[in-house]
C-alpha cells in the first residue's frame, strides 16, 4: 500500500497540544521535552518515507547520528521546517521561541526572515532566545595565543571542497552546513532591535527571563556560548528620542515630534512699507450679472464707454 507523504503543515501540527505555545527552533538531536521541536535537517526532512531511510542508510549516505535523528523525527519529537523561511505555527500563539547555535548557518537576509518569523508567531510580551558561538571570545583567544589558524578554524566559516562522489552527492542533497556569520553579544542585541525586539539583554549561562522554560537546557554550550533575550513589545514602537555618544559625551537625539515642533513657523507675509494693498480678484461677469458660456470670450468695454460683443 502506498501512502500519500505528509506535508510540512501537517506533520507540524499533528498531535500538537493547543496549550504547548514553547518553541525551539533548530534543535537538531537535541528536542527539549514539553516544547515544539522543529529542525531543517535533510534526516527530518526524509523521516516522512522508511523506504528512503533504509536506502540511504545502506548506502552510508545517513550514518549513525543522522539515523537516530530519523528515529526522534518519527516518534513526533521532532519536525521539520526551514525556519528562514516560514515556521508553520499560527500568529501569536507562541509564549517563548529558542533557538541554540543555528542563526549562525543562515545568511544576513535568511536572520532577518528568521527573526520576523519569530516575532509573528510570538504573543506580545512573548520572549526570545538565541543561544550562538561568541565572536568575541574566540578573539580574544587568538589576542592571547596569537595562533590565527585555531582562530579561523574555531569560527567554522570555512569548509573544505567535498571529494568523492558521496561526498559531493551529500553536499548536493544537504547543502553546505558551515556558518555563515557570527556574532557577538552585541551584534546579537543590535539585530534583535532591528527586527522590532524591545529589552534586549545579555545573560550568563543558566538564566532567563522565560516564566517556565521547563526542561530547556539554559547551559547549552555554554562554553562557547553567548545568550541574548528580547521581548516583543505589546505594542507597536513609535519613534522616541534616543542617546548616542559622540566625542566622549552623550548626546541627546530629538524624536522626530520633537524636531517637527522645534523647527520655525512661517512668518505672515506683510505688505511693504509704501504699497498699495493687493487689489481684489476681479469680476469677469457680464452686465446683468450673467456668467460667459464657456468656450466663448467675455464682453469687454472700449475706451469710448460702448461694449463690443465679441463676434
Amino acid at each position: 500500500m502506498i501512502l500519500e507523504p505528509q506535508t510540512e503543515a501537517t506533520t507540524a501540527t499533528r498531535g500538537i497540544s493547543p496549550t504547548l505555545s514553547r518553541i525551539n527552533v533548530g534543535c537538531g538531536a537535541s528536542p527539549t521535552p514539553g516544547w515544539l521541536n522543529f529542525d531543517n535537517s535533510f534526516s527530518v526532512r526524509v523521516a516522512r518515507w522508511p523506504g528512503i531511510n533504509a536506502m540511504l542508510a545502506s548506502t552510508l549516505f545517513l550514518g549513525p547520528r543522522s539515523a537516530g535523528l530519523v528515529a526522534m523525527a518519527r516518534s513526533g519529537n521532532i519536525r521539520f521546517a526551514n525556519a528562514a523561511a516560514r515556521i508553520p505555527c499560527a500568529t501569536g500563539t507562541a509564549r517563548a521561541v529558542y533557538s541554540s547555535h543555528m542563526i549562525e548557518h543562515l545568511d544576513r537576509g535568511e536572520a532577518r526572515t528568521f527573526l520576523a518569523e519569530v516575532k509573528r508567531v510570538l504573543r506580545p510580551g512573548g520572549i526570545v532566545r538565541l543561544a550562538a558561538p561568541d565572536l568575541s571570545r574566540l578573539v580574544a583567544g587568538y589576542v592571547a595565543t596569537g595562533d590565527a589558524d585555531g582562530f579561523v578554524a574555531g569560527t567554522h566559516m570555512g569548509l573544505d571542497r567535498p571529494a568523492g562522489l558521496r561526498a559531493r552527492a551529500r553536499w548536493a542533497l544537504v547543502g553546505p552546513r558551515h556558518h555563515l556569520w557570527m556574532y557577538d553579544g552585541d551584534s546579537l542585541l543590535r539585530l534583535l532591535a532591528g527586527a522590532g525586539f524591545a529589552d534586549g539583554v545579555i545573560l550568563p549561562p543558566g538564566s532567563t527571563k522565560i516564566a517556565d522554560p521547563g526542561q530547556l537546557d539554559l547551559h547549552e554550550r555554554a562554553a562557547e556560548s553567548v545568550y541574548a533575550e528580547a521581548v516583543r513589545p505589546l505594542r507597536a514602537c513609535r519613534p522616541h528620542a534616543a542617546h548616542h555618544r559622540h566625542g566622549g559625551r552623550q548626546v541627546r537625539l530629538a524624536a522626530p515630534r520633537e524636531l517637527r515642533a522645534a523647527l520655525p513657523r512661517p512668518a505672515a507675509r506683510r505688505p511693504l512699507p509704501g504699497a498699495e494693498p493687493a487689489a481684489p480678484p476681479s469680476d469677469d461677469r457680464a452686465p446683468g450679472g450673467a456668467v460667459p458660456a464657456l468656450g466663448r470670450p467675455a464682453p469687454h468695454r472700449r475706451l469710448d464707454g460702448a461694449v463690443r460683443q465679441p463676434a
